[in-house]
């Protein structure tokens, strides 16, 4: 039986979870893999996402700031996990087929606003799901960023769950087709931004990373835009618009 060992001691969410889904991954048949935490949150995260992956998990308390979990996978799990990972390979390969399919050179993402499209908002992490059945002009999911900090409450925290948002956003099976980033949410596609590494490798995914410019202008920071493209509210309103699900952090 192969046995792994993940150290997240000193990781910040959603790191933890990340590395063991990984480590999860990487499993070729049944096998061990043995994760070290600093904290009760952390070690409840990843015995969660182990179990929902179909593993075994137990947790020990080793002292106030180490924790264990022992994740065991059997040999009939490993088989489900390796399909998984098979079908979304598939799904990343289908999305690409589709994105690069039927679109000419030099040819607009964008649709007319005149056509008809459905309406989306979100507040959150909300995700409103719209059919985009027949739907010509639909686009897929668009990340809407209107702040450089994730909820209220405590900026430091906010600046912080942003980042891990970002973070998070490069490690899901399916990425959002466009993130829009207008008011305070400009300055995070800036130099110097703590999500810019991580935004930048969305972009390089093929993620659309679209800026307002009346905002870079707003805050002086048009000749910082390090990521991606400037953008007009025209074009911010008709994406979200046609957008199928908006997503708003």
């Amino acid at each position: 039986m192969v046995k792994m060992t993940v150290d997240a001691m000193g990781e910040h969410c959603p790191i933890p979870v990340v590395k063991t889904k990984k480590a999860l991954g990487k499993l070729q048949g049944a096998g061990q893999i043995e994760v070290l935490v600093d904290n009760e949150t952390a070690m409840k995260n990843v015995m969660k996402m182990a179990k929902s992956s179909g593993a075994s998990a137990e947790s020990e308390k080793i002292s106030d700031r180490e924790y264990k979990v022992m994740i065991t996978v059997e040999e009939k799990n490993a088989a489900v996990s390796e399909s998984d990972q098979k079908g979304q390979t598939a799904g990343k390969e289908s999305r690409a087929q589709a994105e690069g399919g039927g679109k000419e050179a030099g040819e607009s993402d964008h649709n007319p606003a005149a056509e008809n499209g459905s309406n989306s908002s979100a507040q959150g992490m909300n995700k409103v799901q719209l059919s985009s059945a027949g739907c010509a002009t639909c686009i897929g999911t668009v990340v809407a960023v209107s702040s450089d900090k994730m909820g209220s409450g405590n900026d430091e925290l906010g600046a912080v769950l942003m980042k891990s948002f970002f973070f998070a956003e490069t490690q899901l099976d399916t990425l959002p087709d466009k993130i829009l980033f207008y008011n305070g949410g400009a300055k995070l596609t800036v130099e110097g931004s703590d999500c810019l590494e991580d935004i930048r490798i969305l972009e390089k995914e093929g993620v659309e990373i679209l800026t307002c410019g009346t905002c870079l202008d707003f805050y002086g920071l048009k000749e910082k835009l390090a990521v991606g493209a400037v953008t007009n509210m025209y074009t911010i309103a008709e994406i979200l618009q046609n957008a199928v699900s908006v997503v708003s952090p």
